[in-house]
């Protein structure tokens, strides 16, 4: 009896609470989300980090891709030497699949290589055009600050 209730609980609590939107993200049609981080104040970027775990909390597995694109000061996010908690979480994001883009533009004016920075991070030649094409390419653009 202890056992069904636990998968009745578990079965429950598994369902997300949200109402998604016609056509509902599927994994072929997944909700496709840019947050541009431009900022490099901790509590800023902790709050942007944050809106994400709770964006990937509601959408089941696999509809969702969350791209962080990242330039100007938001750069310095990205950096080894950043708040160690902060690059923890932001390490943590890329396991599950939230991909973080860095800006050559501001790396060749910050006189910065890509060894300054975590691992994983992908880089585009100029931050806010990649952003301005993905929304024209259907991202959802949010800055959550």
């Amino acid at each position: 009896m202890k056992s069904f209730i636990l998968v009745i609980l578990l079965t429950v609590m598994g369902f997300s609470s949200s109402e998604f939107s016609d056509p509902k993200p599927t994994f072929d049609n997944p909700r496709r989300v840019v947050f541009q981080l431009y900022d490099s104040e901790v509590a800023k970027v902790n709050h942007n980090l944050s809106s994400i775990y709770n964006i990937l909390k509601e959408y089941p597995a696999e509809t969702l891709k969350v791209v962080v694109v990242t330039y100007g000061n938001g750069m310095r996010a990205l950096k080894k030497d950043y708040d160690k908690a902060t690059l923890k979480r932001i390490v943590s994001l890329m396991e599950y699949d939230v991909e973080f883009i860095g800006c050559r533009n501001t790396m060749e004016t910050m006189k910065w290589t890509e060894d300054d920075f975590i691992d994983d991070v992908s880089y585009v030649q100029a931050g806010i055009v990649d952003l301005i094409e993905r929304k024209f390419a259907g991202y959802v653009g949010v800055i959550a600050y």
